[in-house]
């Protein structure tokens, strides 16, 4: 076996004989494809490694090190079967999680999951992409591909939330701008990237805010922080990704092959030759009628079109 290093990948060259070709093999990072594989996640992968739980050819594996469909691959003495691993195929799912569901797997109190309500993806299972909690409703992503969730939830690529939020009674400007100034929270200093109002009738006021991570419960302790309930909160954008239009709650779609491309384009997995600006959707809301107070849905900000 003849090995060739590079600058960017290891190419491992072989020939069964003199006369015969030479054939290159793909190689990926062992961590990346263990967790495209749904074993876990890189993070845990990696801690198995460190803990001496993961063999390739026999021999104790190391963080970084590269890996092939032939290699022989081991974890706790079990093998690993890699041939459909490097053959995946990738689906994302656009989930419209309604409030009451959980994004576990399994829940002791035996509360209803979203994986209740999933199709049966093509091959592996489905990674939810972060968490909406029980009282949040709205965009939730899954995908087939360990790796593209890790990079979608990973702080480093800072990739746009948008919720629409509901509040009880009017905010004060100097509220609002002490939002978008940043607030310390028990575990950092916290902000607004943007706060839109979108109108709303009687006591309910509401509001678009985007951030740029996904920190637990972020958008409820900072408007908490400020003496400020939110009755009703629902995630409308995640990246380049919009909760589709007629999308029902409960319900699910595979993600559209260009907005696909953009997603990845975010995380620099996939180039896509013309970037595309996030814009703002010309479509009637998709958010709930709130039956309480009104038959009407909410009037939103001046680019929506309702």
């Amino acid at each position: 076996m003849i090995t060739e290093k590079t600058k960017k990948h290891q190419k491992v060259l072989t020939r069964t004989d003199l006369g015969s070709p030479l054939i290159t093999e793909k190689t990926e990072k062992l961590q990346k494809v263990l967790a495209r594989a749904n074993l876990g996640s890189r993070r845990q992968v990696e801690e198995w490694i460190r803990q001496g739980r993961v063999r390739v050819n026999q021999q104790m594996a190391t963080i970084g090190i590269r890996v092939s469909q032939t290699d022989n691959i081991q974890i706790d003495g079990r093998k690993v079967y890699l041939q459909k691993t490097f053959a995946t195929t990738r689906q994302i799912l656009c989930y419209h999680k309604p409030i009451g569901e959980i994004c576990s797997r399994h829940d002791p109190e035996e509360r209803a999951t979203i994986f209740e309500h999933l199709p049966k993806p093509k091959q592996g299972r489905w990674i939810s992409v972060g968490r909406l909690d029980i009282n949040t409703g709205g965009l939730l992503l899954l995908t087939t591909d360990g790796e593209l969730a890790h990079r979608l939830m990973h702080p480093s690529y800072t990739i746009e939330r948008e919720y629409a939020v509901r509040v009880l009674g009017e905010v004060e400007p100097t509220i609002l701008q002490r939002l978008l100034n940043g607030v310390q929270l028990e575990d950092g200093l916290a902000r607004f990237k943007q706060i839109l109002p979108a109108g709303g009738e009687g006591a309910n006021h509401w509001y678009h805010v985007i951030l740029s991570e996904g920190r637990k419960h972020e958008v409820r302790r900072l408007w908490e922080s400020q003496g400020i309930t939110v009755s009703r909160l629902m995630r409308i954008r995640f990246g380049p990704v919009w909760l589709p239009k007629g999308l029902r709650s409960g319900h699910s779609v595979m993600m559209d092959s260009e907005t696909e491309q953009l997603l990845l384009q975010q995380v620099g997995l996939e180039e896509v030759k013309v970037k595309v600006p996030v814009v703002r959707p010309k479509f009637k809301s998709t958010l709930p009628r709130n039956s309480k107070h009104s038959n009407k849905p909410y009037k939103s900000h001046k680019s929506y079109k309702f």
